[in-house]
């Protein structure tokens, strides 16, 4: 084998080559083996199996392995009926999401073994396949089969000429290519990315007007869909069928061009129409059969042949669009205009080197590398079109934020399922990258793999923090869609202004999702009038939360239907305004603890949401303390407070509440006998709505509660006993009401709870409370009182207590900008709306983004902005809204994201102000940084893949 010339020639190619391998690896042009032999397998599927890249590793080798197996098998097979019957079948099988087929047939296979109906699937991702679906794809592979075999079988094969019968199909073809085109231009906003479609909606800044005038695009979408899904595929196996190159069978071309040809009939339709209409164009234009193109090919080699000339076209013109970018950008950008202007004349100088390096870039389909994002080029080493190694939607940069993402993602899929399936965002290829923008919210979207009907895509969403780069592209992304969708023109068909740009508008989607607005509350926060109504009002919303909630208990649900008047009138145990307290002595009141005090000092007014101290002082205020037995003068011997014997837990279970307000009595000594009064109902059924006994409160000094209770608004109490709903079972339901509403006993007993949570909300002074004030009783910082460590004993009635503040704050926002209250129905509707429809709470708490979860239609939180010294309000209203979305160059986020890995991995620059991550409008450079998988990139969300599906 010495002798061998061509084994001499590879060995001194070799030998020079080995040389380079360092400087290659230093480059970053060698690829690490995992990442070879994925873009290997890739390439092999798709241009030689006529498959697609898959969204994972796994699917990625198993299809490569079946669809490599249904070439190999379609050799043996003796037939030639048999070979085209098996290449259709298994091409349009092998199209379909194979996975969510799998979960389909698992999950009814568990249903039936089980016997009971089907619970829904965890996640979008993997919808089952409903029987309509199953019954479709049954009759398209049925009617295919037919098809294939009966235009094979009887059909007569000759050399294609004008008027043979797969020359007519041709013809069919080409009209079908040029109807499907013009209708997907028609769909998107700009044509060819450079004039704004005349046909699209003029006007898209409301939902409403956006869907009207949509309706036409709709229908021209449907009529599209029909022709791309039904017509297109059938028109061109008629055109396989009839090819004579079918004839020579036990061909390794013939094996692996058809085989591939009847599969990308499935798998990418589009691409394979323009292969084929390319095909049979030439057939046409070159008719001599001395041609090496028609004497050495068969049809299914030159399909494949197309193809990848066709996907190499398109990766050069979009890597020349980059390179030509990237010129630009380092001419217009002043900062850096003198140090790169060198670096462009060098470019223009040397331009056919320039040109070698893309050339050599796109035919090994690798990114072409910008180091530093200079005009300085390389070839970065062949990855796999999801471009990093891990899986996707793995991980991400989890934040506060995330849940917003989070919450639109399901939305936003269903908006992109019917975008998709009008062609509004063009031709759908693996590796397409768009950028979606709404409010401070960026949605970076990626498609992943494509099949028949089906499309995999990932979205991830990009921080919201306000900073310097990330609001300079925001801006510019903003400036392109509104040019495209919110200008008007006097000319038909304007230029596209932002056309060097990497982002090119698309489509706008109407998703219901939250907007986010924030207020100045100045002039009604900080309003004397306003905060003085707030004291009366609080009293008010204590008093309707309370009964509410004690309306709402279980018990109540369950007695009030069964429970009957049997004379036995119910004991509840209630401290006398009239007797005397015990309160704890002036040595006890200086012995508090300091730190709530340092909590409530002012230098804490501002913070955004003041937070309580940890440690010991918050597992004191939320101990439990341990109740006391009284022995009461005439009853029978108290048993322990957990001991429920019969008999004795009406009157035992009660006395914990009396012994709150009572010294502490040390272990081992005889526990001193009080003499607590047991006070009756006057009505039967007021102990349904009484509140639990250790809410009973005894902590307040006598002249206290008195002055206070005078604030006590009886009318609005009773009205609102009067408006309950819990006894309307009952046949004198409003009689019922009105006994509990007059039931003395029962409303002492709300006025002792509702007073001292009143009275812990506000401290010590009864004066008109600050600003700062209601900040930090809203963020859960309460001032210190007697009642304050009584309050925070009881974790139920303190959320009660707050949630009670942070309505009457609202209610006090509202009635500044709304106007007043006119009367309690009012005010009644006003609170069961905060109660149904909106949370009032911290953007920081986790019933925050439960509620965002749970789809409230409203949330409010309040804050401070330390920088401008103005208290806000912020307001997310869930309704439907426009998310404008843009195609980027696939190649610029490519060569971005290759150069990003070679700098951190490679050069380990990982400055965090390095020049690559700078913003830059015209190349999006910050936000493409960040849309990275990390950790290079930060995206806040990252989904995992998405199966939508086209139809």
């Amino acid at each position: 084998m010495v002798n061998i010339p061509a084994l001499e020639q590879v060995n001194q190619i070799l030998h020079i080559l080995f040389i380079f391998l360092p400087f290659l690896w230093a480059l970053g042009t060698l690829p690490p083996p995992d990442a070879l032999f994925l873009w290997a397998m890739e390439q092999v599927l798709e241009f030689g199996l006529g498959g697609s890249s898959m969204s994972t590793h796994l699917r990625l080798l198993l299809m490569f392995i079946i669809s490599a197996g249904t070439a190999v098998t379609s050799y043996f097979i003796p037939s030639t009926v048999g070979v085209v019957l098996f290449m259709t079948g298994l091409g349009f099988l092998l199209s379909l999401n194979l996975s969510d087929v799998g979960l389909a047939f698992k999950h009814s296979v568990t249903r039936h073994r089980v016997g009971t109906k089907s619970k829904p699937l965890p996640s979008d991702s993997e919808k089952q396949f409903t029987w309509k679906e199953c019954l479709f794809y049954i009759i398209i592979l049925v009617l295919a089969l037919i098809e294939t075999s009966l235009l094979h079988h009887f059909a007569g094969f000759s050399q294609i000429s004008k008027n043979s019968p797969q020359a007519i199909v041709g013809y069919v073809l080409m009209i079908l290519l040029i109807i499907l085109w013009i209708l997907r231009e028609i769909q998107s906003v700009c044509i060819f990315g450079i004039f704004r479609n005349p046909f699209y909606p003029k006007d898209v800044q409301t939902v409403t007007l956006f869907l009207e005038k949509q309706t036409r695009l709709v229908k021209i979408g449907v009529v599209r869909r029909i022709l791309l899904n039904l017509v297109s595929p059938f028109a061109m196996i008629a055109f396989l069928s009839l090819d004579s190159s079918l004839q020579g069978l036990h061909s390794v071309s013939v094996s692996i061009g058809f085989t591939r040809a009847f599969r990308m009939v499935w798998q990418n339709t589009e691409n394979a129409l323009l292969e084929t209409v390319t095909v049979s164009v030439v057939h046409l234009l070159i008719s001599s059969t001395d041609v090496w193109w028609n004497r050495s090919l068969d049809t299914g080699i030159r399909l494949l042949l197309v193809g990848i000339m066709r996907d190499r076209l398109i990766q050069f013109i979009s890597k020349l669009q980059f390179a030509v970018t990237i010129l630009l950008a380092s001419l217009t950008e002043k900062k850096r205009r003198k140090s790169t202007t060198t670096l462009c004349i060098l470019n223009i100088v040397f331009s056919p080197f320039v040109l070698v390096f893309i050339v050599f870039s796109t035919l090994l389909s690798s990114p072409l590398l910008p180091l530093f994002t200079l005009p300085l080029f390389l070839v970065g080493f062949p990855r796999p079109v999801r471009i990093w190694p891990g899986a996707v939607g793995a991980t991400a940069c989890v934040c506060a934020d995330t849940v917003y993402y989070a919450h639109m993602v399901p939305r936003l899929t269903a908006a992109l399922q019917a975008a998709m399936a009008t062609g509004s965002l063009g031709l759908l290829l693996p590796g397409s990258h768009y950028l979606g923008r709404f409010q401070d919210r960026l949605i970076w979207i990626m498609i992943l793999e494509c099949g028949y009907t089906y499309c995999c895509i990932n979205i991830k969403g990009l921080e919201l923090q306000e900073t310097s780069c990330h609001t300079a592209e925001a801006q510019r992304v903003d400036e392109v869609f509104q040019s495209a969708f919110e200008q008007e023109y006097s000319r038909i068909c304007p230029l596209n202004e932002h056309f060097g740009n990497v982002l090119t508008p698309c489509i706008v989607l109407p998703v219901k999702l939250y907007s986010d607005a924030r207020n100045v509350l100045s002039g009604i926060i900080d309003s004397h009038d306003s905060l003085k109504e707030f004291k009366g009002d609080l009293i008010k919303v204590l008093v309707w939360i309370l009964v509410q909630y004690c309306s709402r208990k279980p018990s109540v649900q369950e007695v009030v239907h069964k429970t009957e008047n049997k004379g036995k009138a119910s004991l509840i145990i209630l401290p006398a305004l009239n007797a005397s307290p015990q309160t704890q002595s002036p040595e006890d009141t200086d012995s508090l603890n300091s730190e709530i005090l340092d909590d409530w000092s002012d230098d804490n007014v501002f913070g955004d949401e003041p937070t309580i101290r940890k440690g010991k002082e918050e597992k004191d205020q939320l101990k439990v303390v341990s109740g006391i037995n009284l022995p009461i003068p005439g009853s029978v011997e108290s048993q322990g407070v957990g001991d429920h014997s019969i008999g004795t837990v009406p009157e035992n279970s009660l006395y914990k509440s009396v012994i709150l307000g009572y010294p502490v009595v040390d272990k081992g000594k005889q526990k001193d006998v009080a003499y607590i009064p047991l006070v009756e109902f006057s009505c039967s059924h007021s102990h349904l709505l009484s509140l639990p006994e250790e809410w009973t409160s005894n902590c307040l000094p006598n002249s206290k509660m008195r002055e206070m209770s005078s604030l006590f608004p009886e009318e609005w109490y009773q009205f609102v006993l009067r408006q309950l709903e819990c006894f309307h079972s009952e046949q004198n339901a409003s009689n019922v009401l009105e006994e509990i509403a007059k039931d003395e006993v029962l409303k002492d007993f709300y006025v002792h709870a509702v007073m001292t949570c009143y009275f812990s909300l506000f401290g010590v002074d009864n004066m008109v409370p600050s600003p700062g004030h209601i900040l930090r009783v809203y963020s859960g910082v309460l001032p210190w009182s007697l009642a304050l460590d009584w309050l925070t004993e009881k974790p139920e009635l303190f959320q009660l207590a707050l949630k009670a503040f942070r309505y009457t704050l609202k209610l006090m926002i509202d009635k500044a900008s709304l106007g007043p209250i006119e009367d309690f129905k009012e005010l009644i509707n006003c609170l069961e709306e905060y109660e149904t429809d909106w949370y009032i709470g911290l953007v920081s708490d986790e019933k925050w983004k439960e509620a965002i979860l749970q789809e409230k239609p409203y949330l409010f939180s309040l804050g401070y902005d330390p920088n401008m010294g103005v208290y806000t309000g912020r307001v997310l209203t869930l309704q439907e809204l426009l998310i404008q979305v843009g195609k980027l160059n696939a190649e610029a986020v490519r060569g971005q994201w290759a150069n990003l890995s070679w700098e951190l991995l490679y050069a380990t620059n990982d400055d965090e102000e390095r020049y690559s991550i700078q913003a830059h409008p015209l190349l999006l450079r910050n936000l493409t940084v960040q849309a990275a998988d990390p950790p290079l990139g930060y995206p806040i969300y990252s989904s995992k893949p998405l199966s939508i599906h086209l139809y």
